[in-house]
This record gives C-alpha cells, structure tokens and sequence, in this order.
C-alpha cells in the first residue's frame, strides 16, 4: 500500500500538500500519514512553566492535525494516521521515514512566491539521500488545478 507522509502545520502550503496527498492515496488504494511537529521552544523556563508550555505546544499541534485529518475523513472517507512529534523538524522528519519504511513519498508544498519554507529548501537539496521520493507541490496551484493533477 502506498503512503503519502505529509508534514502539518498551519500554513496553505501544508494544506496544499495534504489535499495532493489525500487524492493521490485515493486514487491509488493508499493512505496518507499526518505528521504534526511539535515546535522546540527557543527559551528554557522553570520546570513546571517548561513542562506547561511544552504542552500546550503539543495540544495546538494535536488538534490541529487532528482538525485537518477530520476534513480529510469528511471529503474522501478515509482517515489519515495522525503523528505528533517534538523535535527538530528534519531529524523528525527523517526519523519517522526511516520508522515506517512503507512511506511511498514525502510531500510538501512550496511557496506561492518563489520563497519556500525550510523544510522544502532542506529535503530539496537532499532529496538523494532519502529511502522515498520527494514530492513537491508548487504552492500558487488552485484547489482545482491540485483536483486534475492527483
């Protein structure tokens, strides 16, 4: 079974790439696998704040993906996996690849303007050495143009 692994967050490009990655694994007999990253946080607070802040983090991550793989289900039927992980976002990344290893190819979306976010710019240019292809959807596509093209 095909997988589509798509990274979340609250960003257009990141829905972009979901809604490609739900019609392909339709159109495919596969799934897609959500995979919310947790931000790390720049600043160290006292224990119990750290651990609050933490996960709170969490939480807006969770439901987050949570709220984008209920849209998924509504639409197409099928419900995603849901991932939540902290970390640093392309060791993350990596790491759940490298865990699931029936992943068929990592999507992402790029910029509407040209400018692409870091994890677009970071898998592009090392795009060789991942065990999956890497699918990259441009990010001016209209919800229709994405509908032809999966």
């Amino acid at each position: 079974m095909r997988i589509y692994l798509v990274v979340m967050d609250e960003t257009e490009e990141a829905k972009q790439a979901l809604r490609f990655a739900s019609l392909r694994a339709m159109r495919t007999g596969g799934s897609v696998h959500i995979l919310a990253l947790v931000p790390q946080q720049t600043f160290n607070a006292f224990g119990g704040v750290q651990a609050t802040i933490e996960q709170e983090a969490r939480d807006r991550a969770e439901v987050m993906a949570n709220n984008h793989a209920g849209n998924i289900f509504a639409e197409m039927g099928k419900m995603p996996v849901i991932a939540v992980r902290p970390g640093p976002a392309a060791e993350v990344i990596r790491k759940y690849i490298e865990e699931h290893g029936e992943i068929a190819a990592l999507v992402l979306a790029t910029g509407a303007e040209g400018n692409s976010g870091p994890l677009v710019n970071h898998f592009a240019a090392h795009a060789g050495s991942l065990p999956c292809p890497l699918y990259l959807i441009p990010g001016h596509l209209s919800r229709e143009e994405i509908d032809r093209l999966s």
